[in-house]
């Protein structure tokens, strides 16, 4: 049946950032799935939360806490998972930094540190979960970007932001067509303003929030929720064709 095809029931998944916004949201969505959720954040109490409310509705959910632009860490991020649930289906790279700022007054510590976060914690997750995902010779990694990985930042500088999300988009490719051979399906979705703690403060300006809504055909900012479905087709049998590919979830923010 064609239900079937979007069945997530019996996998495992690693969440990064699933601490709060739309990495919570995620953690939450697949447990409801029936996937066994591994909530990883940098903040391990957040971390923690995350997988007490998956428990708490009757999911599955185990808190880790890691540093993903540490290698030591992702290692044993991804060793603690696959002990914990005998198996590794789906890694959603979704933590994430931003900073606003001139990039004539950026410096390279604020530079490094947004790509170290965005991009290279991406990648190290990517290559550590890859290697448990051949040994069962498939699985799904689904990249958190941005619709900054395809247009530049037009309310606010953003230049370290746009650029890592922007590499997160070709790293995506790059791993699609490199593990393609085991199975491994590598994909991005693309985000537009989503209303999150690291958003919010911003999208209370209602100048600003006002620009932004003018500005998206479908005339609001996008919430947590909205992106979940697309994390779920996207691990899912229902998408086995799909691979290297960058899902623009933006309310049409990229077609004007």
């Amino acid at each position: 049946m064609i239900l079937d095809e979007f069945s997530l029931a019996g996998q495992a998944a690693v969440v990064t950032g699933a601490g709060r916004g739309i990495g919570r949201a995620i953690g939450l969505a697949l447990a409801e799935a029936g996937v066994a959720v591994v909530t990883s954040d940098l903040d391990g109490p957040s971390a923690e939360a995350a997988a007490a409310q998956i428990q708490a509705g009757g999911g599955k959910g185990l808190p880790v806490q890691a540093d993903i632009t540490r290698e030591r860490s992702v290692a044993d991020l991804v060793a603690q998972a696959v002990r914990w649930a005998g198996r590794l289906d789906l890694l959603v790279n979704n933590a994430g930094v931003t900073l606003q700022k001139p990039a004539e007054e950026l410096t390279l510590e604020e530079w490094s540190f947004v790509l170290a976060v965005n991009l290279t914690g991406a990648f190290l997750c990517s290559k550590h979960a890859a290697r448990a995902m051949m040994t069962a010779k498939g699985g799904s990694i689904v990249n958190i970007a941005s619709i900054h990985a395809q247009v530049a930042p037009a309310f606010h500088p953003a230049a370290a932001y746009a650029s890592s999300k922007a590499g997160l988009l070709g790293l995506t490719r790059a791993l699609a067509v490199e593990w393609a051979r085991h199975g491994i399906r590598v994909n991005a979705i693309c985000p537009t303003y989503v209303y999150t703690e690291m958003t919010r403060k911003r999208l209370e300006d209602g100048e600003y929030l006002s620009r932004i809504v003018e500005r998206t055909p479908l005339g609001r900012v996008a919430e947590p929720s909205d992106i979940v479905g697309t994390v779920l087709y996207l691990a899912s049998a229902a998408s086995r064709m799909v691979t290297g590919h960058a899902l623009n979830v933006d309310g049409g923010w990229l077609s004007v």
